[in-house]
C-alpha cells in the first residue's frame, strides 16, 4: 500500500466534492435530530441528550436506502466565549458501543473537557444505531472445540463453524454487510459534523477508533481540529498481518502477567515464578479439555478468560483470584462469571463481533486459501502458542464473507494539525509498531509512551502524567516538543498493576469505576 499515488489523490478530492453536493441535503435534515433527554441512567445523571442522524446506507446511491446512526451529546458547562467545539468519540472494535462515551469529558483532570460538548455514537450496524447487525446470538456460547487444531477433526469443526457464521451474517445483513467498511463510518462522522453545524471536529479515538480518525484526517485535513489517538491502529497492516503481529505480543503480554501472578504466590498459591504458572496454566487447560470446568469452561473459554489479562491490567485480580479458586477448590464459577462477562449470549449478544467481522472482513482482502492460513498460523503458533489459533478462528469467517472487500485506506497526515497519539509500550491489540507507524504519516503528531506497560488504550484511567498531557492538549493545542527519530516524544510510567486482591467496585474512587465500566462497554 502507498500513500502518495497523484490519481488516487485527485480521485479523492473529486469524491470529495460529490459528497459535499449530496451531503448538505442530508446535513439539513439532520439538524433536526430530535434530541431528548437519554433514559440510560448513566448519560441521563449527566444530562446528556439522545437522538439519531439518519445517513445513506450507500454513499453512492445517496437517495437510496438509509441507516440511522444512535448518538448522545453532553454539553459544555463553560460561557460561550471559552466554548472550544465538538469532540466525537470512537471506543474501538470495530464493533463497539460509543454511545456512552459523551460522558468521557468528565474524565479530563482540571475540567478540560468541561468546554467541549462531547458526542458519542454508535456507529452504523451498531448498539443502537438502527438496524444492528446480528447474525448468531450463541456463537460464543460453550462446548466449543479447542483452539489448537491438533486433529484433523478439531481443524474441520471450527472451519464449519466459521463458514456457517459467514452464511448467517449474510442472511442476517443483507445490503448492509456491503456498507460497513471504515470509509463508510468516516462518512457518517463528516454527516455528523454537518448535523452538529461545525467546520471542524475534535476527535478522541481508542483503539479501532484510532484508525477511524487517521482515515478521517487523510480524507478531511481541514476539518480536523484537535485529535487524541490512543492504541494506534498500524495503517500499513490492515487487517490480516495485524492479527498475526497481535498473536506475538499477546503472548510476551500472557507471560508478563505469569510473573505478576507468581510474584504474589502468597496470596494465589499458583507457582513462584512465571514459568511455574505457565506450567500450571498448561496442565489446567489439559484437565479442561478432558472435562471442562463447572461443565463449561473449556480450553478455548480458559483462554478467552485469560486473554482479558493480555488487554489491561485492570482485571489481573480477579482473573488470577478466579483460577486459584477453581485450581484449589475446584470453583468453577469465578471463571464461569469472567467469560460470560466478556462473552454475552443474550438476545443480540454477538453484535460487536458481527460489525468486528463486517468491517475488518470487507476493510482489506483476506487470503482465501486455507493452507495459506495453516502455514502462517502454525508459524506463529510455535512461538507464540497462548492465542494464535484462537485469534485465527476469530477471523476465520472473513475467508468466505458474502461482501467484496475493498483496498485499503490511504492514511497520510502531511497537512494534518498537531494531534495527540498515546501508546504503552506493550500494547498487545495495537503494537507500539503501530504508532511509530501513524507519527511517521503525521509528522506534527507527538507520541505519548507509557513505558514497558501492557495496557491498551489506558488514557484518562489516572496515570497522570498522560492524563495531564491530555488535558493540556484538549486545553489549549499545547504538546510536548517532538523529537528526532522514531521514537515517542514523551516517556511516562505505565498504568500501575492492581493490589493482588480485587479491590470491591465500592472502594475505587468514582472516576476509575466510570473509566472501567466504559471499557466494558466498549
Amino acid at each position: 500500500m502507498t500513500d502518495t499515488r497523484a490519481g488516487e489523490r485527485g480521485a479523492g478530492i473529486a469524491a470529495r466534492a460529490g459528497e459535499r453536493d449530496v451531503a448538505s441535503g442530508y446535513a439539513r435534515a439532520a439538524r433536526a435530530i430530535k434530541w431528548k433527554p437519554c433514559t440510560d441512567a448513566t448519560l441521563s445523571a449527566r444530562k446528556a441528550e439522545c437522538g439519531f442522524l439518519t445517513v445513506p446506507m450507500d454513499y453512492k446511491r445517496p437517495r437510496g436506502a438509509t441507516v440511522q446512526i444512535a448518538v448522545s451529546r453532553v454539553k459544555h458547562t463553560v460561557p460561550e466565549s471559552k466554548y472550544q467545539g465538538v469532540v466525537l468519540v470512537n471506543p474501538g472494535g470495530p464493533g463497539g458501543k460509543g454511545r456512552m462515551l459523551s460522558i468521557l469529558g468528565s474524565l479530563v483532570p482540571g475540567k478540560a473537557g468541561a468546554a467541549y460538548d462531547w458526542i458519542g455514537f454508535d456507529p452504523r450496524g451498531v448498539g443502537e444505531s438502527r438496524p444492528a447487525l446480528s447474525c448468531d446470538s450463541d456463537y460464543a456460547g460453550y462446548n466449543r472445540p479447542p483452539y489448537v487444531p491438533t486433529s484433523a477433526e478439531i481443524e474441520a469443526t471450527w472451519l464449519r463453524r466459521a463458514e456457517q457464521y459467514a452464511k448467517d451474517c449474510a442472511r442476517a445483513g443483507g445490503k448492509l454487510l456491503n456498507h460497513l467498511k471504515t470509509l463508510d463510518t468516516v462518512q457518517d462522522m463528516d454527516q455528523l459534523r454537518q448535523a452538529l453545524g461545525e467546520r471542524q471536529i475534535n476527535f478522541y479515538g481508542f483503539s479501532y477508533g484510532t484508525y477511524l480518525g487517521q482515515v478521517y484526517a487523510t480524507r478531511y485535513p481541514d476539518r480536523v481540529r484537535r485529535m487524541v489517538l490512543d492504541g494506534n491502529v498500524n495503517p500499513a497492516r490492515v487487517w490480516y498481518d495485524s492479527n498475526l503481529d497481535q498473536d506475538l505480543a499477546f503472548d510476551k503480554n500472557i507471560k508478563v502477567y505469569f510473573g505478576w501472578v507468581a510474584k504474589n504466590d502468597k496470596v494465589y498459591k499458583l507457582g513462584r515464578t512465571a514459568r511455574e504458572v505457565q506450567k500450571r496454566f498448561d496442565a489446567e487447560q489439559r484437565r479442561v479439555t478432558a472435562k471442562p470446568a463447572g461443565g463449561v469452561i473449556g480450553p478455548s473459554e480458559l483462554t478467552d478468560v485469560f486473554l482479558q489479562a493480555g488487554y489491561y491490567v485492570f482485571g489481573w485480580a480477579q482473573i488470577a483470584e478466579a483460577f486459584s479458586r477453581w485450581v484449589h477448590k475446584r470453583d468453577a464459577s469465578g471463571l464461569r462469571k469472567l467469560y460470560d462477562d466478556n462473552n454475552p449470549q443474550t438476545e443480540g449478544g454477538d453484535n460487536g463481533y458481527a460489525i468486528y467481522l463486517a468491517t475488518q472482513c470487507t476493510d482489506a482482502p483476506w487470503p482465501r486459501s486455507w493452507a495459506k492460513w495453516t502455514s502462517d498460523n502454525w508459524e506463529v503458533h510455535r512461538r507464540a502458542p497462548f492465542e494464535t489459533w484462537g485469534n485465527a478462528w476469530y477471523n476465520a469467517p472473513c475467508r468466505s464473507w458474502a461482501a467484496k472487500p475493498g483496498v485499503p485506506a490511504t492514511v497520510s497526515g502531511e497537512t494534518v494539525p498537531p494531534i495527540l497519539l498515546i501508546s504503552e509500550t506493550l500494547d498487545a491489540a495495537t503494537p507500539f509498531t503501530g504508532s511509530l507507524e501513524v507519527r511517521k504519516r503525521f509528522p506534527r503528531s507527538v507520541l505519548v509512551e507509557g513505558v514497558g506497560g501492557t495496557t491498551h488504550s489506558g488514557s484518562l484511567f489516572g496515570n497522570k502524567c498522560v492524563d495531564n498531557t491530555v488535558a493540556a492538549y484538549l486545553a489549549t493545542g499545547e504538546l510536548p516538543e517532538r523529537l528526532k527519530g522514531e521514537r515517542s516524544d514523551k516517556r511516562c510510567e505505565p498504568i500501575d498493576p492492581p493490589e493482588p486482591s480485587a479491590a470491591p467496585a465500592a472502594k475505587r474512587a468514582p472516576a476509575y469505576q466510570e473509566r472501567l465500566d466504559l471499557i466494558r462497554e466498549r
